[in-house]
């Protein structure tokens, strides 16, 4: 096993989300079929690790803001549908299994980061849900064959599909240019913007692919960066992490002074 290491003293912590599963899942005795298991996808924390972060996985029986008030980063991965009615609708025919107490620990670790001034990367659902914490809506089904065929898995994870045009002045414009090319696996996106969210990239079909919450260090991407051996998203998130982490240690210890 190849082991990412430097001291872990000069890394930022990063809070990575979860899911929550059965036993069964990983083909677990027919006496532990049933117990709750924590997954996490590695790509995550092998993406922090190689931009200099320390990751952590949340598990989600902890309280949110307990975990983020610990932490100098978080990431909310990818998954599932958001539960519609947290943005005004009901589940449709195209709406898979969602997951409430998920929903819920995740829509913590968002309005904790905010409230922190946290830095925070929302991957693919991340995005959505960030949008939708902030009380935006979301495309509930984009159709394949249609537009970008964006919830295609007829390519590889790392294949490059479309492009994105990123906007002028955003984090997504200095870290990838004026435009990109991305992998694409969902079949919602955000609609209408949240609070203060405010769309930095857009797919050639006009579907939104990357957000920002204005003032924070706080961004939203539609497509999957972690899949790629580096991705300048992470290095993002783990810069803005030590910038935060640096500064609680400067006024530690002018306190102590």
């Amino acid at each position: 096993m190849d082991i990412i290491g430097t001291s872990a003293l000069t890394r930022p912590l990063i809070g990575i989300s979860g899911r929550r599963l059965r036993g069964a899942a990983i083909g677990a005795p027919h006496g532990f079929a049933d117990a709750p298991l924590e997954a996490y996808l590695s790509e995550y924390s092998t993406s922090v690790l190689r931009a200099g972060g320390l990751p952590v996985h949340l598990p989600m029986d902890a309280a949110p803001a307990e975990l983020v008030e610990r932490l100098d980063g978080v990431v909310i991965v990818g998954g599932d549908d958001v539960d519609p009615r947290r943005y005004g609708r009901t589940p449709g025919p195209f709406t898979p299994l969602v997951d409430p107490q998920r929903d819920e620990f995740e829509a913590g670790l968002i309005e904790a980061a905010i409230d922190g001034a946290v830095p925070l990367l929302g991957v693919c659902r991340g995005a959505q849900l960030l949008n939708v914490v902030r009380g935006g809506t979301l495309h509930p089904h984009l159709a394949h064959g249609e537009g970008e065929s964006h919830g295609s898995y007829a390519y590889p994870r790392a294949h490059l599909v479309h492009d994105v045009r990123t906007a002028a002045g955003s984090v997504a414009h200095a870290l990838y240019g004026e435009t990109t090319r991305v992998n694409s696996f969902h079949h919602q996106a955000v609609d209408v913007p949240g609070r203060g969210i405010v769309v930095t990239g857009w797919a050639p079909d006009g579907i939104v692919e990357a957000i920002e919450l204005e003032g924070l260090p706080v961004v939203g991407v539609q497509w999957h960066p972690e899949v790629f051996e580096t991705d300048p998203i992470f290095g993002w998130l783990v810069d803005q992490a030590a910038a935060r982490a640096t500064l609680g240690v400067a006024s530690a210890t002018q306190n102590v002074a």
